[in-house]
């Protein structure tokens, strides 16, 4: 057997050391995709500081816009607890100063029916086992502007209770599976019939169409005057969801196949004519009350001062991590080649049917409790409204969430400025300030719908030391 000599033996054990070290922290480092040096612990070290992390509740202060997609159902979360939420809209006449029903106001109309139809676009929970929701649609009175549903640009808020707007008596319901909605149906129309896919339809009580039927063109007082008079004599629907499924949908109420339909006959020159007239949602007039309740290990959390896990349930009314890295304070003067926080997915109960969010959003407190202090250095605006987070992070890959923080982290160690408190959570829109602006940088883009995405990491006390949170930094010295 051939012998080779120690210093043989020697260079090709370091050889491949190097080789690995390159790999390791190449692989470590997709995030942003810079190459840096690999780590030799020679001229280029890597470290893991270890981080306090702490569960608190947020408040997303969102507001329902126009396009957003509402949530609707019920959610029962053995790890974090009930979800439910309901939502509410107006509709406006096709036209004002014309009577929309055919073919004149004084001819009898016979109301054949009245259709609720709702875009669906996606859902989130168990839609397989328990994927059936029922739904309640009440007409909302009009009881002065301060009271009802508005349709100004003030906008309501998804965790503002006072929004979910309720009516006398239910004009129609109807019980439906989520795994039925992409499936082709067939509606006729006095033109003929066609196939919708993707839409709840809900027949309502005929006396709404009755009630529209029966408004006239008259000005200041007709309810097909102008658009602030119909709102006065149809403020609007509130759809509202029972405690049955597991599950929330999600519809779309700026889409053309969201609409009120009243279908509807009439006598012209002795013959019977059937006609129909279609409202849709055009203006503001929105609100999606989404109630958060904690339950399970994610209530318990909250009262525990140091977290070993770290829950991060979606806005609004959610959850957030505090996190604070003593060890930067005492880091000293380095060369701060990448920063990352880490973050590690952890097992827990349903996490099959209640998936992680889409995103996850990591930003400043600052000594005084301000919150919301974008982290600039890292996370980068462009001039056209694009947000950089392809190279900041925060989507899972690999169980794994991974903020870049490099150019914070060496402004502390080199300028010694301020180590904040980190915060960690899964907001819809974020309202950041800028420091180096000196102003708010305006609404961010985190997630694309409210209360999709849940998820359980290591904290900062994590018994297993790879799945803690974790502040991972490799540097050289000056």
């Amino acid at each position: 057997m051939k012998k080779f000599s120690p210093a043989f033996v020697f260079l090709i054990v370091s050889f491949f050391l190097v080789l690995f070290s390159c790999k390791r922290i190449n692989e470590a480092t997709e995030l942003g995709g810079n190459l840096i040096p690999a780590v030799d612990n020679v001229s280029t070290f890597e470290v893991a500081l270890n981080t306090i992390t702490k569960n608190a509740l947020t408040t997303d202060s969102s507001k329902v816009l126009y396009s957003d997609r509402v949530a609707f159902g019920q959610i029962n979360d053995p790890e974090f607890g009930n979800v439910h939420a309901n939502f509410c809209f107006n509709v406006s006449a096709p036209s004002y100063g014309s009577y929309p029903f055919l073919p004149r106001k004084d001819t009898i109309h016979a109301i054949d029916s009245v259709v609720l139809s709702l875009r669906y676009a996606g859902a989130y929970g168990d839609t397989l086992a328990n994927g059936s929701q029922a739904v309640t649609v009440y007409e909302i009175p009009y009881t002065g502007r301060s009271t009802s549903l508005r349709g100004d640009t003030l906008l309501y808020k998804y965790n503002d209770p006072s929004s979910d707007f309720s009516g006398n008596a239910p004009i129609g319901n109807k019980t439906f599976s989520i795994t039925s909605l992409d499936d082709s149906s067939t509606v006729s129309n006095p033109g003929g019939t066609f196939k919708v896919a993707n839409v709840v339809r809900i027949r309502l009580n005929n006396s709404l169409g009755t009630k529209l039927a029966n408004m006239s063109t008259d000005s200041a007082v007709g309810g097909y005057s102008k658009d602030s008079v119909f709102h006065t004599q149809f403020n609007g629907l509130a759809i509202k969801s029972g405690t049955t499924g597991n599950a929330l949908s999600y519809f779309d109420l700026s889409d053309t196949a969201t609409k009120l339909i009243v279908y509807y006959r009439y006598s012209l020159g002795g013959k019977d004519t059937t006609g129909i007239v279609q409202y849709e949602h055009v203006t503001n007039g929105q609100t999606n009350y989404v109630n958060v309740q904690p339950g399970g290990n994610w209530a318990s959390s909250l009262t525990n001062s140091a977290a070993d896990k770290v829950y991060i349930q979606s806005s609004p009314s959610g959850s957030y991590a505090s996190i604070v890295i003593p060890g930067l304070n005492s880091f000293g003067n380095k060369v701060i080649h990448r920063a990352e926080i880490i973050a590690s997915k952890l097992p827990s109960a349903s996490d099959n049917t209640f998936t992680p969010p889409f995103r996850l959003l990591l930003d400043r407190i600052r000594h005084n409790g301000d919150s919301a202090y974008l982290l600039e250095k890292d996370l980068l605006l462009g001039n056209d409204g694009s947000v950089g987070y392809v190279n900041f992070g925060g989507t899972i890959s690999d169980n794994l969430y991974r903020f870049n923080v490099t150019r914070y982290v060496q402004s502390i160690v080199t300028k010694h400025e301020q180590n904040d408190t980190l915060r960690l959570w899964a907001p819809l829109r974020a309202l950041e300030y800028s420091s180096a602006l000196g102003t708010y940088v305006g609404s961010l883009p985190v997630n694309n719908v409210v209360a999709n995405g849940r998820v359980v990491l290591g904290g900062g006390h994590y018994t297993d030391s790879s799945s803690r949170l974790r502040l991972r930094i490799v540097y050289s010295n000056q």
